[in-house]
């Protein structure tokens, strides 16, 4: 009978062998992979893996203590990374919001049906109002004001807030709110942010405003890593829809606005399902 399921994200410079060299020694552990999806890039001659298994023998905690100490000589590669991931574990997740619900309610219906590989076990925002639309979900409700030139107090209370929830990913659905390098780093987890736009184009302020006003054919959102950078961050998700000259701003916001929700869904889910490999300011995304 299996111990348990995890998943393996290895990436390293390619050389021959890297295959069997892991699999066997997973095999002499006593695991089964059950799904492995892999990639390498030519350009700069790295390779991607993902690997999804069951451990027999032992628990997916005391596998990782073995793979801690025999991965370094398995693979002794430049640019080893590699993460296990243990199935059982539900990552504790914070959903950030400002004033607009669309993608916080979407993410809240999901976690409700239980469509998500995670717990989402409380809402911040910066203002109050949303307050009355998260209570059926029997979820907290948290309110950290952003005051001018206060910020990094807000952002020290939300860095305790996270500690306290033991959280372990965020993601912003539509939170209006730049965080800092110095939150980043200090948080120091992927966070998934959703912009209302295609990026790189009509990156920033007004994207729907700009896409009218250039007469675009196409509308798009974008869901990504955040980062230092703007709207720069790794993109996990996209998709468009086609606009005409009848369209107006409004009618481009409406359907922007579907765009965001099935955005950022798929780019949770991604995230939740360890699908998701960041290399420099790139993503490979195993479906």
């Amino acid at each position: 009978m299996a111990e348990g399921k995890a998943t393996l994200l290895i990436s390293c410079i390619d050389r021959p062998g890297i295959i069997a060299r892991v699999a066997t020694h997973l095999f002499t552990l006593g695991c089964n992979i059950i799904t492995s999806d892999q990639y390498s890039d030519d350009e700069d001659g790295h390779f991607f893996w993902r690997i999804h298994f069951e451990s027999l023998r032992q628990p997916v905690s005391e596998l990782s203590k073995e793979l801690d100490a025999s991965m370094p000589s398995l693979l002794p590669w430049e640019r080893l990374k590699w993460a296990l991931f243990d199935a059982a574990k539900r990552d504790r997740i914070i959903v950030m919001v400002s004033r607009l619900p669309h993608c916080m309610m979407d993410l809240l219906s999901r976690h409700h049906v239980g469509e998500l590989d995670g717990d989402v076990v409380g809402v911040v925002s910066n203002h109050p109002d949303l307050e009355s639309l998260v209570r059926p979900f029997e979820v907290p409700f948290t309110v950290i004001p952003v005051l001018k030139d206060r910020k990094a107090e807000s952002e020290a209370a939300l860095l305790k807030y996270l500690g306290e929830m033991r959280a372990d990913n965020v993601v912003l659905a539509r939170y209006m709110q730049v965080l800092s390098g110095e939150f980043l780093r200090a948080w120091n987890q992927p966070i998934v942010n959703i912009h209302h736009s295609f990026l790189p184009a009509f990156a920033g302020q007004r994207p729907h405003k700009q896409a009218h006003d250039r007469g675009v054919k196409l509308i798009g959102a974008t869901a990504h890593y955040v980062t230092e950078e703007l709207d720069a961050g790794p993109i996990i998700a996209q998709a468009t829809a086609p606009m005409t000259h009848r369209d107006t701003v409004a009618d481009l916001a409406r359907k922007g606005k579907d765009l965001e929700v099935m955005v950022l869904a798929k780019a949770v889910r991604a995230h939740l399902k360890k699908q998701v490999l960041l290399h420099h300011n790139r993503t490979i995304v195993f479906e």
